[in-house]
C-alpha cells in the first residue's frame, strides 16, 4: 500500500523508534559478522553449498509469469533446474497481523509449488517472524548456517532487511525480495510482487466508483495509509494519490487528511476515530487493506452509519474484507492471487539455486530502489478488483475462499445475488 504514511499518534511514533532501535543492532550485528567474515577467503568458502550470486547464463525453458496457473503444472518445467541445484531455499515471512495471508496462503502456496518443481522437503523452509526484525534476522543466519543458498525475504521493513540481505551477499548467498522491495537491499537481488502501483490505482479507482454508485455527495475523504517502513505502502499510495488528485484539484473531492499509516488495525481503527471526531464532515475512506478497513468498519457501525453510504476499501481479498463488500460497507478489495506470486517465486529461487541469472523470459519490470538509486529486475503479477460482481468469477473459482465460511448467515441472501454457491 502506497504513498505517504505520516505519523498521527504517539502509539505510531512509540512504535517507529523502537523500529529503529531494532534495525539499528540488526545492522551493527551484521557488520561485525561482516568483519570477522573477511579474511582471505572467498565469500563461497564460506559457505561452500551456496549458489553463485551473479549466476551463468540461464537454462533455456518456455516459462514465463504468464505461465502461471491454479493448478501450479508450469512448474514441472523447473525439474531439470531443481536437479542441477544445491542447498536449503530459505522463505522468510514477516507476521501474521498486518494480513492473514502470509499463513493462510504464502505458506501453503509456497510448499506446494516448490513441491510441485521436485524439490523435498528438506530442500526448503519457511519461517515466519511473527512481527520481529531481530527473529528475522536469526532466522536468516539460522538458514545461511544450515547451507541456504538462496533466501527469499518479505522483510519487516527496508532496514533489517537490507541488514540481512548483506549479511547473505557477504556469505554467497542469493536473495530474491518476495512482496516487498527492500530498500538498499543487495545489489543484485530479484523482486518479485504483484504491480503495488497498479494495486493503488485500482483502490483510487474503486473508491471513485463507489462514490458515484452510492451517491455520495460532497465527498469528503480521509486517506488512511500502510506502514511508512513498508516500500509497498508507497507505491499503494502512489497509485491511490494519483487517481483522487484531479477530484482533489477541481474541488469535486476533498481531502480532509492524511495521517500516519499503519498495517495495525487497532491503530487504524484509533486513528479513525480520532479523524472523524475532528471531522465530522467525512463521508469517504480510502483504507489501503481489507483488515484496516475492518476495523475502520466496526467504528462505522458503532456510529450507526448504514451500509452503501461511506465507501471504505481494501485489498488481499480477505474472508472480512469480501464479507464487508456483500453487507454494503466496502467498495471492493484488491484480489492478489498469491498462487500466482508464489509460483514465480519459486521459480526465480530454483534459478537461483542452481546457480543461475533468473530467466529473462520471467522478468518483466524493473521497481525503483530510491535508496540505492537503482531498477531492480522485476516479476511483476496483475491484481484485480474484486466486487459482487465479479466475485464469484474471481476468489471464489479459484478457491481463494471456501464458500461456507464466506457465505455465513448474515451475508447469505447477498452470497446469493452475487451468484456465489
Amino acid at each position: 500500500m502506497e504513498n505517504s504514511e505520516i505519523g498521527s499518534s504517539g502509539v505510531i511514533r512509540k512504535r517507529s523508534r523502537r523500529r529503529v532501535v531494532t534495525v539499528t543492532m540488526v545492522a551493527a550485528a551484521v557488520l561485525a559478522a561482516s568483519a570477522c567474515g573477511s579474511s582471505s577467503k572467498s565469500s563461497s568458502s564460506t559457505n561452500p553449498t551456496t549458489a553463485p550470486t551473479s549466476g551463468t547464463s540461464p537454462t533455456t525453458l518456455n516459462i514465463t509469469p504468464a505461465s502461471f496457473t491454479s493448478d501450479f503444472s508450469a512448474m514441472a518445467q523447473l525439474k531439470s533446474l531443481v536437479a542441477k541445484g544445491k542447498g536449503l531455499i530459505g522463505v522468510l515471512l514477516p507476521d501474521t497481523t498486518t494480513s492473514a495471508r502470509y499463513e493462510t496462503f504464502d505458506r501453503p502456496y509456497l510448499t506446494k509449488a516448490f513441491k510441485a518443481a521436485g524439490l523435498s522437503s528438506a530442500d526448503f523452509k519457511v519461517d515466519n517472524a511473527q512481527g520481529s526484525a531481530s527473529t528475522m534476522q536469526t532466522q536468516a543466519e539460522a538458514d545461511i548456517t544450515k547451507g541456504a543458498s538462496v533466501l527469499l525475504v518479505d522483510a519487516l521493513d527496508s532496514g533489517s532487511g537490507a541488514a540481512i540481505e548483506a549479511s547473505a551477499k557477504a556469505k554467497g548467498v542469493a536473495t530474491i525480495d518476495y512482496d516487498r522491495l527492500v530498500k538498499g537491499g543487495a545489489s543484485d537481488r530479484t523482486y518479485v510482487s504483484f504491480n503495488n502501483v497498479t494495486v493503488g490505482q485500482l483502490i483510487g479507482k474503486g473508491e471513485v466508483s463507489c462514490i458515484s454508485a452510492w451517491n455520495v455527495k460532497k465527498p469528503n475523504i480521509l486517506i488512511m495509509d500502510g506502514d511508512p517502513t513498508d516500500n509497498n505502502a508507497s507505491l499503494f499510495a502512489q497509485g491511490y494519490n494519483g487517481v483522487l488528485k484531479p477530484y482533489f484539484d477541481d474541488k469535486t473531492y476533498v481531502k480532509v487528511g492524511e495521517p500516519a499509516g499503519t498495517w495495525t488495525p487497532s491503530i487504524a481503527a484509533t486513528t479513525f476515530t480520532q479523524q472523524y471526531t475532528a471531522h465530522p464532515n467525512i463521508n469517504a475512506v480510502v483504507t489501503p487493506n481489507d483488515d484496516n478497513a475492518n476495523a475502520v468498519i466496526a467504528q462505522l457501525q458503532t456510529l450507526k452509519i448504514a451500509a452503501k453510504t461511506f465507501p471504505t476499501t481494501g485489498q488481499d481479498a480477505s474472508i472480512s474484507g469480501l464479507q464487508n463488500i456483500l453487507k454494503g460497507y466496502q467498495c471492493g478489495t484488491v484480489y492478489k492471487p498469491i498462487y500466482l506470486e508464489a509460483q514465480a517465486a519459486a521459480a526465480a529461487a530454483i534459478y537461483l539455486r542452481a546457480g543461475e541469472k533468473v530467466s529473462s523470459s520471467l522478468i518483466n519490470g524493473t521497481t525503483k530502489d530510491t535508496q540505492a538509486n537503482t531498477d531492480v529486475p522485476s516479476i511483476l503479477l496483475t491484481p484485480t478488483w474484486v466486487t459482487t460482481a465479479n466475485m464469484a468469477a474471481t476468489v471464489v473459482k479459484d478457491a481463494a475462499v471456501k464458500v461456507p465460511e464466506l457465505c455465513i448467515t448474515a451475508v447469505a441472501s447477498a452470497c446469493a445475488a452475487a451468484g456465489i454457491k
